[in-house]
């Protein structure tokens, strides 16, 4: 037997305008767009992670690692003013939360885990965890 559903196309041409609008932020013409660029590299102890976060103070940058998951977050101020005379001709400013999430394949050791921040580049050292070994048990 089919399953029969009521069609209603002002459902979903209300769905299709609002789809994804909560979702982005709102952006005017000519702003910039604030990411967390990342490269990530790997060898048999550690990855190695970049990422770009220009304008950043290293103050206002944020790094956790648990387990396998790696998450950075930054406090974006930029502020750009134009000014003649007196008058203000053009002010744009930008606050806001930066992040970005990711997974790595193996557990990190968060004891040996290492930061620097240098001309808008973050890099991270990230020694992988010791894989525990599979120990037989003889039995008696």
């Amino acid at each position: 037997m089919a399953n029969i559903l009521r069609y209603s196309p002002g459902d979903d041409a209300f769905d299709d305008l609002f789809r994804g609008f909560f979702m982005r932020p709102v952006r005017f013409e000519g702003q910039q767009e604030v990411q967390i660029k990342v490269e990530v590299s790997e060898d048999d102890k550690a990855y190695t992670v970049h990422a770009e976060i220009p304008g950043v103070k290293k103050e206002d940058i944020h790094v956790a690692v648990e387990g396998n998951q790696v998450s950075i977050s930054a406090e974006v101020k930029n502020e750009k003013e134009v000014k003649e005379g007196s008058k203000v001709l053009r002010s744009e400013r930008y606050y806001g939360r930066v992040s970005r999430s990711f997974a790595l394949g193996q557990d990190v050791d968060d004891t040996a885990v290492t930061a620097k921040y240098i001309n808008g580049l973050l890099e991270l050292h990230l020694p992988k965890r010791a894989v525990a070994r599979t120990k037989q048990i003889t039995i008696q």
